[in-house]
């Protein structure tokens, strides 16, 4: 699982308790000649990964957390051709996962999930600067989203090939991608679950547009006066009115569950105890004590903050301490990235050197995106050269360790790297567009990095081409920006409302606020808040390394933090999303395992697909 918090949610399969790998890992032996880079694949990935893209961009901007793309693109471009009566070869399949799985990391890869959104806000709120158009931001994306795939490609040899680094993700992908063809039936019943729930939560999130009570959202806020007591608040008559007014309504939301089915209990109990926290106790005690007198779901309206912007800042402390600090307690790993085993692999490591993808190749497409980055950077948002190239320095560097710790562990601390880089141009400049978008050009090379290699691992498990994947990843990325771009557009009118309350970016949003112009914006008794949970953040991750049988009862701080951030129903409904996994494992393990994904995938492409359709009718003024 990648941390976007801005956090990517992983392929839903659980490798926690696989054996280690064998001494070879490569698992199949391709035939001579067999298909692989073909049009037919890599159209067929570029538009599945579109779709993924989309479907990401609407779930990062709802709750700051988007998905991978490698298992859903093996999955439907292997049932598309059988559908056909085709069939695609099992590099062909690999080929279509990495197109698809390079366009379905863009809505995260680009920034738009974050640092972008963050941008368009700090401008319509200050108006000091005027955001980019699309066209700017159209080149700003594909200047960046070419970087990371570039840093990925020096480090496969010594990660994937000589150390064999499990990389969960990558390797579960090639396991579903043989298994597809060992059970060609599996592999469409998993399909026809995915297209059909997706039919199912899209047709429901298209009614509740039109009849928005649908999704349960039932308004008890208006049934009571909430002018009582605040005591008497959370008692009796009031009770009801009060907890919908705070966010603790029922909502019936198909991408929400679906989250809740691949994040697992942990988590998701611990959104619930981030809901509970800052929305049932530091919210109405910031109100009642007249530190946020606004009105409940408002940030801050003409000086004058609201619970929702006073309780922020205790959120992002959490995550930005649990992510920094968890940082530094992977020193080992830090400085494990830099250094080189033995040759005593090489000949394994010189095996497929025919197919390695060429130093001019990718150090090519690194220089052209370094100096088109430097150059969109100055021309767009006014950075200087010298700025944006020690950008790109640091995102090669921990783009590095994003990679060496998704190998380990599977999840990619995209929130702690961008959050590193934004105090390190925090100290150099007071901009909020430097500090912003030098931090974008990190989280994309960390992002970015780590999802090539999870491919490359792929790859390197069914006998693929490095250098084929190479090319059709740089396809997919184009793919995927051509598309992600113009969505954003459509959303953007959204961003910021309760509809999509883009909870990553509100986190970079506040740091650089903090940052360039210092704390005495903040509203009272905030910096006490956000100390406290930058304790609270720091705290937990030590714990866990600490005293390890406690660590695994205690809760997630990334977790907890977007908790606080999101309107509670959001927390509560994947919360319960969650614990219908426990009680299908409980009560079909084997259902469970098989079609888990399948089902979960479905529930947020869905509603996911549907929100698109849903945006362009409020645009062209059709509401329910």
């Amino acid at each position: 699982m990648s941390e976007q918090t801005e956090s990517q949610v992983d392929e839903g399969v659980d490798t926690s308790g696989e054996a280690e790998l064998p001494e070879s890992d490569r698992l199949y032996t391709p035939a001579p000649g067999e298909a692989q880079f073909t049009l037919r694949a890599v159209v067929v990935g570029c538009m599945l990964g579109a779709i993924v893209t989309g479907m990401n961009l609407y779930l990062g901007l709802k709750i700051g957390w988007s998905v991978g793309g490698s298992l859903m693109a093996a999955i439907l471009a292997f049932s598309f051709f059988s559908v056909l009566g085709k069939s695609l070869s099992v590099l062909e399949t690999n080929i279509a996962q990495t197109a698809g799985s390079g366009a379905g990391s863009m809505a995260s890869a680009a920034g738009m999930l974050a640092p972008i959104p963050a941008m368009f806000l700090l401008a319509k709120e200050s108006g000091d600067f005027v955001p980019p158009n699309w066209w700017q931001l159209y080149l700003w994306s594909f200047a960046i989203a070419y970087l990371g795939v570039n840093f990925a490609v020096p480090l496969r040899r010594q990660y994937v090939v000589i150390e064999k680094l499990r990389f969960p993700t990558g390797t579960a992908t090639a396991n579903t991608i043989l298994a597809m063809f060992a059970k060609a039936d599996e592999a469409v019943e998993k399909a026809r679950y995915l297209v059909y729930i997706g039919i199912a939560a899209g047709g429901f999130m298209l009614l509740n547009h039109f009849m928005p009570w649908i999704a349960g959202q039932l308004g008890w806020e208006n049934l009571v006066s909430l002018e009582q007591p605040p005591v008497h608040k959370w008692l009796g008559v009031g009770a009801i009115a009060t907890a919908a007014a705070w966010g603790f309504k029922v909502y019936i939301g198909p991408m929400m569950v679906g989250v809740g089915l691949l994040i697992g209990p942990r988590v998701g109990l611990s959104l619930l105890l981030g809901a509970i926290i800052g929305w049932a106790f530091l919210g109405p005690w910031a109100q009642d004590m007249g530190w946020a007198p606004e009105a409940i779901m408002s940030y801050q309206k003409e000086g004058v903050w609201g619970p929702r912007g006073w309780i922020l800042w205790p959120g992002v402390a959490i995550m930005v301490a649990e992510a920094l600090t968890a940082l530094a307690l992977s020193w080992r790993t830090f400085l494990a990235a830099f250094k080189r085993l033995p040759d005593s692999n090489l000949p394994e490591a010189q095996a497929d050197t025919g197919q390695d993808i060429p130093n001019k190749w990718w150090i090519g497409v690194l220089i052209l995106g370094a100096i088109f980055t430097v150059v969109i950077a100055q021309f767009v948002f006014g950075i200087e050269f010298y700025l944006t190239i020690l950008a790109i320095a640091l995102s090669a560097i921990l783009a590095n360790v994003a990679v060496r710790s998704t190998g380990e562990t599977d999840i990619n601390p995209i929130g702690g790297m961008g959050k590193v880089t934004q105090l390190a141009f925090g100290v150099m400049s007071p901009s909020m567009i430097v500090n912003l978008q030098m931090a974008n050009v990190t989280g994309a090379g960390a992002s970015q990095a780590a999802d090539m290699m999870q491919d490359l691992k792929t790859g390197h498990m069914v006998g693929a081409s490095p250098r084929k994947q190479y090319l059709s990843q740089l396809i997919g990325i184009g793919a995927g920006v051509a598309v992600v771009v113009p969505l954003f557009f459509l959303f953007l009118p959204q961003i910021g409302t309760e509809q999509l309350p883009a909870p990553a970016a509100m986190a970079w949003k506040a740091v650089a606020e903090v940052l360039s112009k210092g704390l005495d914006t903040l509203p009272p008794m905030a910096i006490e808040a956000g100390i406290g949970g930058l304790v609270v953040g720091a705290a937990l991750p030590i714990l866990r390394t600490a005293v390890p049988t406690v660590g695994r009862y205690l809760p997630n701080g990334l977790a907890m933090g977007i908790a606080i951030i999101v309107p509670a129903y959001y927390s509560v409904t994947m919360a319960i999303g969650s614990l219908l996994l426990v009680y299908w494992q409980r009560a079909n393990k084997e259902s469970c395992e098989r079609l888990v994904y399948a089902v979960a995938a479905g529930l947020i492409a869905g509603e996911g697909l549907i929100g698109i359709v849903n945006a362009i009718l409020t645009m062209f003024g059709i509401p329910g």
